[in-house]
C-alpha cells in the first residue's frame, strides 16, 4: 500500500539538516519524505516555502511542524491533499496570534528561551551557542548538538511576530506532540495549545526529539503516512 508523503517543517533557526535522524529511517521504510528549508527572512516567504514543497506532491500528505514550524503550517496547511497535521512541541496558533503572541491565555509559566536570544541591528534574531544547549538540546547527545549548533542562522524578527490569517489544524486532523521536560516552550503552553487538536500525546523529552528520540518521531510519522 502507498504511503502518504511526510512534509517536515522546521522550527527557528533551523534548517532542514535537523530532521537528518528522521529522513533516513522514514526513506529505509518507504515512507517519502521531504524536509522544507525555510527561508526564515518573512514569515510569508516561509509560507510561500512549505506551500511550494506541498504542491510538488502528487498524493496525500503528513505535514510536520517543529516550534516555529507550527505557526508555519497553521497558515500553509489547507491544500486539499494535506490529510494531517502534526505539532511537535510546537506552535499550533489560532487566527490573529504569532510566535510572540502564541495564545490569548495569562500567566502561563515561561521558560529559558529569552535568555537566549541575540537580536541584531539588522532586524533579525539569533542564538548564543553559550546558552542555547541548555535551552534547546539538554538531553541530546553532546555530538548532535555541536552540529545543531553549527548549523543555526539567524532570522528575521518579522517571522515571529506576523499573526496568521489561517489555522489549517480546525479543519484537518491533527496530532500535538507534548514534549514535558521542554525548555524552550513551556509544557503548559504546549497543552494549552494542544487542547483543541485531533489527538495528543506526551512525550518525556525536551524540545529536540529529532535528536535525542528520533526513532519515536520516525514511528508516529510511519503510522500516520502508512
Amino acid at each position: 500500500m502507498a504511503h502518504a508523503t511526510v512534509v517536515l517543517v522546521h522550527g527557528a533557526w533551523h534548517d532542514s539538516r535537523c530532521w537528518a535522524k528522521v529522513v533516513d529511517p522514514l526513506t529505509a521504510a518507504g515512507v517519502p519524505v521531504t524536509a522544507v528549508d525555510l527561508p526564515l527572512t518573512s514569515f510569508e516567504a516561509d509560507v510561500e516555502a512549505v506551500r511550494a514543497a506541498c504542491a510538488a506532491v502528487a498524493g496525500p500528505i503528513v505535514l510536520v511542524g517543529h516550534s516555529y514550524g507550527g505557526v508555519v503550517i497553521s497558515e500553509a496547511g489547507t491544500a486539499p491533499n494535506i490529510d494531517h497535521l502534526v505539532f511537535l512541541c510546537a506552535l499550533a496558533v489560532d487566527v490573529g496570534h504569532s510566535a510572540m503572541a502564541a495564545t490569548d491565555l495569562k500567566d502561563l509559566p515561561g521558560t529559558q528561551l529569552g535568555s537566549a536570544l541575540v537580536f541584531g541591528a539588522d532586524g533579525t534574531v539569533t542564538l548564543d551557542p553559550a546558552v542555547a544547549p541548555g535551552v534547546l538540546y539538554h538531553d541530546c547527545d553532546p555530538a548532535d548538538v555541536a552540529t545543531a549548533l553549527a548549523h543555526l542562522r539567524p532570522m528575521a524578527v518579522a517571522c515571529l511576530a506576523t499573526v496568521t490569517i489561517t489555522a489549517a489544524w480546525r479543519t484537518t486532523p491533527s496530532t500535538y506532540v507534548v514534549c514535558t521536560e521542554d525548555r524552550t516552550l513551556h509544557p503548559e503552553l504546549q497543552r494549552a495549545l494542544a487542547a483543541n487538536m485531533s489527538t495528543v500525546v506526551e512525550w518525556p523529552l525536551g524540545h529536540s526529539p529529532f535528536l535525542n528520540r528520533p526513532e519515536l518521531v520516525v514511528e508516529l510519522l510511519a503510522g500516520l503516512a502508512s
